[in-house]
């Protein structure tokens, strides 16, 4: 009875082990697809901002202040 008790428990981490490598695959996956994502937003943002809403001599991120009031 014991033999299978500890057979199972190395089964158990086997199986967990394996488990939480594919999550952190998993999810260091979705953080670089998020990062690309959010920084191709945001140099279109700036893009736009750039071209069609800054005054003279203004910065991107000025404009950006002067438009979030």
């Amino acid at each position: 009875m014991l033999k299978l008790a500890e057979v199972n428990k190395k089964i158990e981490e086997t199986v967990v082990g394996g488990y939480k490598k594919i999550e952190e695959g998993v999810v260091a996956g979705y953080k670089k697809i998020e990062d690309g994502v959010v920084s191709g937003y945001q140099k279109v943002e700036d893009k736009f901002v750039d071209k069609y809403l800054t005054k003279d001599g203004e910065t991107v991120e000025e404009a950006k202040k002067r438009l979030s009031k």
